[in-house]
């Protein structure tokens, strides 16, 4: 089952059930009264790899009319806006969904408590039977149900840098112990759940602050039978430290103290537990893998497999591009951040090498103000990014020898694959490292996403989510490799 979006709850429900007193049997409700159809009605709809759950919420308005609206979890459709119809003098009811040209053809049963009837879509017309239930009440508190597996708050100690590190373990029912794994968020401050620490919209393409890609990550794989531990970076929500002095090899160092952490809890199969990464974090697993105590397995999404210099470069290469800039000038752009990440790289004084970098912001945008460039200019000196720049993910790859699976999407701009996947493969192979597997989905960008008209439709918008196939492919490989 895919992870779950859950709407928010809605409404206060009351459900009115008349008996005939007199042979003490439900009689069939009263036909076209308002509110009659009011609460959730769930039921399981047939699919091609089993059964997907399925809900349509109504609630009454006033005039007797219905706010409803269709949930398939395993589908990613969640809040799809629906109208309801009752045919004058029947039983029947007739729920259309016009976003998915899908309809409803039901019956209500003769005690009000079952909808029976045929969901047709083009082409398709699957039986289709729903069963009543009350509404989550107004007054309970605002939230998502709850999942099918234990969540639980935790934090562990980075005894080497001396702080403390939070995040959420989650368990798969059952007694254990399970196949596990921790999460590994890309560069940049994030929170557990892959969110940066910001408030307020981002690119409405890219949709970040709504696309949880560890949290969801972690929902999917916990649903399919994996313990997963993911964490706030440093500085970032309730862990210590700062993130932008937290170099790559630093970095690695909290993977491990996370790995520790979760070789102490029973839940665990300690012959089974490995690293997911994403990004920046797909190349600190690797890092990790390289140590003495090394994972049983890593998973790599969107590695870097060129050094930080040469990705930077490749990606500002890539915008101007995209942005259509004259060959001239680009080529210039370039030759001006190429002398920018030389002189952070190979800083004498960081006072001097401050002045420096923002006369040369200054110069290639002559609009720029004195103190924005400053500013600037001290963020691109910040210990992250200086060690990003002078990172080599092939370094020490000859060191890796557990079994690997690398996904970078065709659409991956970040890291395209003919860039970084290519060599990653033939770096970890030359190693004699033959527990590699490389794979390159169609359509998938660095996000893991899916071209935006597969995205799912929730409250009338469509929102970001993991590509079906890059989730079966990693659960495919699990399988697989933990003999799960």
């Amino acid at each position: 089952m895919k992870f779950l979006y859950v709407a928010r709850r809605v409404g206060i429900v009351f459900f009115l059930v008349i008996k005939n007193a007199a042979a003490q049997q439900p009689a069939a409700p009263p036909r076209n009264q308002p509110g009659r159809l009011e609460g959730l009605w769930q039921g399981l709809l047939p699919a091609s790899d089993g059964e997907a759950a399925i809900s349509f919420s109504l609630v009454t308005l006033t005039g007797g009319h219905y706010f409803a609206a269709l949930d398939v979890p395993a589908q990613k459709l969640a809040r799809v806006a629906t109208e309801v119809k009752e045919p004058a003098g029947t039983d029947s009811v007739l729920l259309l969904v016009p976003q998915l040209g899908g309809r409803l053809l039901a019956r209500r049963s003769a005690d009000g408590e079952q909808l029976s009837g045929l969901w047709c879509r083009p082409g398709q017309r699957t039986p289709l039977v729903l069963r009543h239930s009350a509404l989550p009440s107004a007054t309970a508190p605002m939230g998502r149900l709850p999942p099918p597996y234990r969540e639980e708050d935790v934090a562990f100690p980075n005894f080497t840098a001396r702080l403390r590190l939070a995040g959420t373990l989650t368990v798969p029912a059952g007694p254990g112990p399970f196949p596990a794994v921790v999460l590994v968020s890309d560069l940049g401050e994030q929170d557990r759940d892959g969110l940066p620490p910001t408030k307020g919209e981002l690119d409405p393409m890219t949709s970040l602050l709504s696309y949880r890609l560890l949290g969801s990550l972690a929902d999917y794989l916990t649903r399919h039978g994996v313990a997963v531990l993911r964490f706030d970076d440093r500085g970032v929500g309730h862990s210590e430290g700062s993130n932008a002095a937290a170099t790559p090899t630093h970095r690695a160092g909290d993977v491990q103290a996370a790995l520790n952490f979760m070789r102490t809890r029973p839940e665990v199969d300690l012959l089974r537990l490995g690293l997911l990464g994403h990004g920046e974090g797909a190349n600190v697993a690797l890092l990790v893998a390289e140590q003495p105590v090394a994972p049983a397995f890593v998973v790599g999404l969107g590695a870097y497999g060129q050094p930080g210099y040469e990705t930077l470069l490749l990606q500002q290469a890539a915008l101007l591009r995209a942005r259509k800039v004259p060959q001239p000038q680009l080529d210039q752009r370039l030759s001006r951040q190429r002398l920018l990440y030389d002189i952070i790289r190979y800083p004498t004084d960081l006072k001097q090498t401050q002045t420096m970098a923002a006369n040369l912001l200054q110069q290639t945008d002559p609009g720029l103000a004195p103190g924005v460039a400053q500013t600037q200019a001290a963020a691109l000196l910040t210990p992250w990014h200086r060690a990003f720049l002078s990172f080599d993910p092939l370094e020490t790859l000859n060191m890796v020898h557990c079994p690997v699976l690398l996904i970078t999407g065709q659409l991956d701009e970040q890291a395209p694959p003919a860039q970084h996947l290519a060599v990653l493969e033939r770096e970890l192979r030359s190693a004699g490292n033959h527990a590699v597997t490389v794979l390159r989905p169609r359509g998938i960008n660095h996000l893991l996403q899916p071209p935006q008209i597969e995205w799912t439709m929730l409250s009338g918008e469509m929102k970001p989510i993991i590509a079906l196939p890059v989730e079966n492919l990693l659960r495919q490989w699990l399988v697989a490799q933990l003999k799960m």
